[in-house]
């Protein structure tokens, strides 16, 4: 027997829809989703979409600032991998370039030289080659820039 599918009116899926963007930061594309998997039609999606922008419930640069201070503050993320992660939420570059803005260039260095200081201790490998390799892999992956991390890499593991 199967569950009958929930139905929202207009004025429940809104209200639902602002209780969810004032929770937490959304992007457009979080809340489209949302919409979608509550099963409203296109129509309706724009409605709200457009009530939550006017109401300020919704706001891109704003959502992006946010998870650019979020991601880099907690799990240490370079800019790099914070451009991308937002361009796959659909974010533009005009707001992406603003929320990178955001970390201050010297705070962004030290975060950095930090992390590499850590990682470095905790290699095990004796292979300097491979050790080097795991190192700059792994600052790779969490999207710092490529001339830094190599020069890191360069520097520490000898």
């Amino acid at each position: 027997m199967q569950r009958p599918i929930k139905t929202y009116t207009l004025e429940e899926a809104t209200r639902k829809m602002e209780h969810y963007c004032a929770y937490q930061e959304r992007c457009h594309l979080e809340v489209k989703q949302k919409l979608i998997a509550m099963k409203m039609i296109p129509e309706i999606i724009d409605v709200i979409t457009v009530h939550l922008i006017e109401h300020n419930f919704l706001n891109e640069e704003r959502f992006a600032k946010a998870f650019v201070r979020g991601k880099f503050r907690i799990k240490h993320w370079g800019k790099g991998r914070l451009s991308f992660e937002l361009k796959k939420k659909d974010i533009g570059k005009t707001n992406i370039n603003k929320a990178l803005a955001e970390i201050a260039d010297d705070e962004y260095i030290e975060v950095f030289n930090n992390l590499t200081e850590q990682k470095a201790e905790t290699l095990k490998e004796t292979n300097v080659l491979k050790k080097r390799k795991k190192f700059i892999d792994y600052f790779l992956y969490r999207g710092w820039e490529s001339h830094l991390v190599y020069d890191k890499a360069y520097q520490i593991i000898k």
